[in-house]
């Protein structure tokens, strides 16, 4: 390993180790925001999580903060239609934006149109607003609502990281080519970081990769 590879790998493992300690302390949940006149007060980064439904999303979050139920799971995917808060820290250093899940078959009309235009509303308008991760599918890859919302992306000028969640679901050689094909469609994007993330909440694969990442981008 020459001195510089060896210089960034030190810095990661102190940046993983950082988040690993702030993680381990207390989180809380502050709120839910069906609108924007709901939302808390602009004083500490904040880093979002936008998924399709059923991308898992919710165990992503309880992996990260290494909680069994900080963020709940649901076998009925579209539950969540509001804009979740939680405080991470004490102080509090950050926090956690769960978004609503889109893509949700099953959702009228006028509920997607609410969606979009709530987070339409808060990627452009959120100033405290530093990252936002765009969780998908590995089994499935990018499908034409991520791209929809990678472009909703891209027009609020927010800067994103594309994560693949539940990894260890597919093969190894498919998910090779899901990770290439990701990050293909990530480079063409004005907003998106061109490294994909490779996650599995029930390996705890790429966790204390991504909950680095996390910590980092609050601190830009």
């Amino acid at each position: 390993m020459t001195a510089e590879l060896e210089t960034e790998a030190t810095a990661q493992a102190e940046l993983e180790e950082r988040a690993r300690v702030l993680f381990a302390g207390p989180i809380e949940f502050l709120k839910s925001a069906p609108a924007l006149k709901f939302l808390p007060d602009p004083e500490v980064p904040e880093i979002a999580f936008a998924g399709r439904s059923n991308v898992g999303k919710s165990s992503l979050l309880n992996a990260l903060t290494g909680r069994k139920s900080i963020a709940r799971t649901s076998v009925t995917p579209g539950r969540t239609q509001e804009l979740n808060f939680f405080e991470v820290g004490d102080p509090v250093s950050l926090r956690l934006v769960d978004m609503p899940g889109y893509g949700f078959a099953k959702a009228p009309p006028s509920v997607t149109e609410k969606w979009r235009r709530l987070v339409r509303d808060f990627l452009r308008g959120r100033v405290v607003l530093k990252r936002t991760l765009l969780l998908v599918d590995a089994r499935h890859g990018l499908k034409p609502v991520d791209d929809d919302m990678m472009q909703m992306l891209d027009e609020a000028a927010v800067g994103y990281r594309v994560v693949l969640t539940k990894a260890d679901k597919i093969k190894a050689s498919e998910l090779a080519a899901v990770v290439a094909a990701t990050e293909a469609a990530a480079r063409k994007r004005t907003a998106a970081f061109p490294k994909v993330h490779v996650t599995s909440s029930e390996l705890k694969m790429g966790i204390a990769e991504l909950r680095g990442a996390v910590l980092a981008d609050s601190e830009i």
